[in-house]
């Protein structure tokens, strides 16, 4: 994992003085980088179930329908409001300096389907979760949750009891 690792940028103080960002681009650029992250994030679902992912805006837009090609699973977008087209439901989640809101076509997923949440990254696991809530809203079952990259420091995954939480890439600090 220190390969893929190292072709991760690190930015200090963005987008605000005190954090450190993961930029995830650099990886992406790297032919043998990026084939080797979606074989290994691929390999950890291979045998089971999975019907769609569901992919978060927006770089989980990038990994989600790689994931998706592989899986041989359909792709589902999860956006910011007001960007899909068609009838949506929505859910709102805290973030540490205030609230944000995503959306899912309301037909998107249908009861009973397996759902794979995708994104690059878990840092507090707000986005993810409201995600999850999304897939289950509309009777969808979370069989997982895949990201490149999680920080560890953060506890995103205690935010998704429950969920099968995969990612290839540990930060602890």
């Amino acid at each position: 994992m220190d390969n893929l690792k190292k072709l991760i940028r690190e930015i200090p103080n963005y987008p605000k003085p005190g954090i450190l960002f993961y930029d995830v681009t650099t990886l992406l650029k790297d032919r043998e980088g990026f084939h080797s992250l979606v074989d290994q994030l691929c390999a950890h679902y291979e045998g089971k179930k999975v019907d769609v992912v569901v992919g978060i805006e927006a770089r989980g837009f990038i990994f989600g329908p790689a994931l998706a090609y592989r899986l041989r699973a359909g792709f589902v977008p999860v956006r910011k409001p007001k960007k899909l087209p068609s009838k949506t439901v929505a859910e709102t989640y805290q973030l540490e300096y205030g609230s944000d809101t995503l959306e899912i076509h309301e037909d998107a997923v249908t009861p009973g389907q397996h759902c794979l949440i995708c994104d690059d990254l878990l840092a507090t696991g707000g986005t993810a979760a409201a995600a999850t809530a999304l897939v289950r809203k509309l009777g969808g079952e979370v069989v997982g949750a895949a990201f490149a990259v999680e920080l560890n420091f953060l506890h995103g995954r205690s935010r998704l009891p429950g969920v099968d939480v995969f990612s290839l890439l540990k930060y602890d600090q």
